[in-house]
């Protein structure tokens, strides 16, 4: 089949430079010449593809327009966007009928949560001057097309990652604009009872996962979420049938350099996750012109070394942002995992507390507000013509001062929440009198296959027929430990580099035989990687259990480890975070590896709040600490010895107790230090 497409258009690629053409500024001295693709007779050359072959192709250097630190619009229109989805997306023409058209209703909708998300940000900006909201706070003025995108094609059962600049991500999601507001001011009546902030919108009842501070932190968070997704439909194939959630995280086009972005993609496609990454292309990292740094913005293509497909669209046109943003959700929800870049320009700087002082936006800023403004150029367009505008206006004002009323009214979170936020458990916990699910088994025995499942309750009667000769080590008392909950549990998850083999000292073995590779997932070489995914699944309804192969890799997770830490606290008590990380370091005199591998991770988490941390020096207090925390409702490390994970042996008497009685584990308030305490 043949296509007349344009270049820059049917390829997703980047228009020609006189599409801007703001007040020329002085070269600068380290910019990087790009190339890049244009439109070069009369702005359109139009090229054949056949089969998805480019048969014609042309190039030109634009070295001016990035040497000022600018760059144009995306040139093409619905046509261009709708045959590169059939083309990449192998969406057929009678599906791509539906997305051509879009009512008047949704146009007006579309329009007045523009105009919310306008005008709520610019009532945040006042109250921020005032001093009623404090700390670090980001602006989404100008990338209105994105919350109207989440507004039209997003569901509320989808679960949402957002970053740092989510406001208007919450609102478009559904969460209550009041509830937003009264978190930015610290109130009780706040998303998050004041404990979050900016940064950290978080809602249960319409599954807003943050607001997560740390650039890119979310990509793998969001991976675990679309792993929970799919762990839902295995483990109840008849309630979940039909379900078509997805997960949706947004990165900025800065984040996408960010090698979680090459990770994530990766599991997506493995696993054939039901995964959008939303890039939000403003081209700008913090600061940072994000060319200065980044060798290919075509982050729409990140995907094609995995299978991934990408759309790029300007998010100035609502319309076409609306159409190709709601054929791409679409395929996710049927096919799997989807990139699409939004092309934006943010008006506002990096934040209030970090005034516009980038070097020679000013000019840049003028001409987008006057030509790149989504709000404006939509309210010229045809498409506005019979729409009540004005109307849609004025709710979206009203709205946004009942939000500022109700966060003004409101009273600031009681000092005794800061306690109360610490751990989801009591210290007193019995956890051998948490009852297990009361369709475990039945869970289990229809979704493990049953050879397996004997193979495994085989190796179990072993490991316990070990404990009463005496000879149970370390390792197999924390392997006895995690098999037990598993079987008992069936939102009982393990995550483990090496898995399949059994890690170094056998405390995986069997789980990815007995329970397959969703419930016990063998990951690449990056602690922080899988530490992010297993948080992602404990913020979604299951318990996940880490395992590093020498604690101290977990260095490559402290981010993930911290942000599982306040997770609890953060939400304001909304999302537990039953997370275990168990491995074998250095954690006392004599334990040491070498000049690499004897880091005290320990060290290094203990500041975290939130994080419950403990120590096992016997196969008695292994056993007991592992089965406790897997229990917890909050995160836990649990260290172990490494030069006897061997040779440390149980009796029966040890074991029998530990398994009878109540293992219970404790902290120190501050120091987050860890002892044993007997009944």
């Amino acid at each position: 089949m043949l296509y007349r497409v344009a270049v820059a258009v049917g390829l997703g690629l980047v228009a020609p430079a006189i599409a801007f053409s703001p007040i020329a500024l002085a070269p600068r001295p380290h910019a990087l010449a790009s190339s890049l693709r244009v439109l070069m007779s009369g702005g359109i050359e139009t090229v054949d593809i056949e089969e998805g072959m480019l048969l014609n192709d042309r190039e030109l250097l634009d070295e001016d327009l990035l040497k000022q630190g600018r760059r144009s619009r995306p040139n093409f229109d619905w046509g261009n966007l709708r045959a590169r989805l059939e083309l990449e997306f192998k969406i057929p023409e009678d599906k791509l009928k539906q997305y051509d058209e879009i009512n008047q209703e949704d146009l007006l909708k579309s329009y007045e949560m523009m105009q919310l998300c306008r005008q709520f940000e610019n009532a945040c900006n006042q109250a921020y001057m005032q001093g009623h909201i404090r700390g670090f706070m980001h602006l989404d003025n100008g990338q209105e097309t994105i919350p109207a995108l989440v507004a039209y094609s997003i569901k509320k059962g989808d679960i949402k990652y957002s970053y740092y600049r989510e406001h208007t991500h919450a609102i478009a999601s559904g969460v209550d604009s009041g509830a937003v507001m009264a978190e930015l001011w610290a109130k009780d009546t706040g998303t998050c009872r004041g404990t979050g902030g900016s940064m950290h919108i978080y809602d249960v009842e319409t599954h807003f996962q943050g607001g997560w501070a740390l650039v890119s932190e979310q990509l793998p968070y969001a991976a675990g979420a679309a792993r929970s997704i799919l762990l839902d439909r295995q483990l109840d194939p008849v309630g979940m049938a039909g379900d078509d959630r997805i997960a949706i995280v947004f990165i900025g086009d800065g984040g996408a350099q960010n090698g979680r972005m090459a990770e994530c993609l990766n599991a997506a496609a493995k696993e054939n996750l039901p995964l959008l990454f939303l890039v939000i292309d403003n081209g700008r990292a913090i600061n940072t012109f994000t060319p200065d740094v980044a060798a290919n913005m075509d982050i729409y293509e990140q995907g094609q070394h995995y299978g991934v497909p990408g759309m790029r669209v300007d998010g100035i046109n609502l319309e076409d942002t609306l159409r190709t943003g709601r054929a791409v959700v679409d395929y996710v929800r049927e096919k799997g995992p989807a990139i699409l870049q939004v092309h934006t320009y943010r008006f506002q700087g990096h934040s209030p507390a970090d005034p516009e002082h980038e070097r020679g936006r000013k000019a840049e800023k003028t001409w987008a507000r006057a030509e790149a403004d989504p709000i404006k150029i939509f309210e010229a367009g045809e498409s506005a013509e019979g729409l009540d505008l004005a109307g849609a206006n004025a709710r979206a004002k009203a709205e946004v001062k009942r939000a500022i009323e109700f966060a003004k009214n409101s009273e600031a979170p009681p000092a005794s929440l800061a306690k109360e936020l610490e751990y989801p458990d009591s210290p007193d916990t019995d956890y051998n009198a948490k009852p297990a699910p009361a369709d475990g088994a039945a869970v289990t025995k229809a979704t493990v296959d049953p050879d397996a499942l004997a193979t495994c309750e085989a190796h179990v009667a072993d490991l316990r027929g070990k404990a009463n000769e005496g000879v149970l080590s370390i390792g197999d008392a924390l392997n006895l430990a995690i098999l037990e909950e598993m079987l008992r549990d069936p939102k009982t998850t393990c995550h483990a580099e090496d898995l399949q083999a059994g890690s170094s000292y056998n405390i995986p073995k069997l789980t990815q035989q007995t329970f397959g590779t969703l419930r016990a997932a063998d990951e690449i070489i990056d602690e922080g990687h899988f530490i992010g995914k297993a948080l992602g699944e404990g913020m979604n309804g299951y318990r996940p259990i880490v395992e590093l192969m020498n604690t101290n890799f977990g260095i490559f997770g402290i981010a993930e480890m911290s942000s599982a830490g306040n997770t609890y606290a953060t939400t304001g008590g909304q999302f537990k975070m039953p997370m275990t990380i168990i491995g074998a370091g250095g954690t006392a005199p004599n334990q040491a590896l070498g000049a690499e591998h004897s880091q005290p991770l320990h060290a290094y988490v203990m500041g975290i709040p939130g994080l419950k941390i403990c120590t096992a020096a016997s196969p008695e207090a292994a056993y007991g600490l592992a089965k406790s925390m897997i229990r917890d409702d909050g995160p836990g490390i649990l260290f172990t010895p490494v030069k006897t994970m061997k040779e440390a042996k149980a009796s029966c008497r040890s074991i029998s107790a530990c398994r009878s009685t109540r293992p219970r584990y404790c902290m120190r308030r501050r120091r987050r230090r860890s002892r044993r305490r007997r009944p």
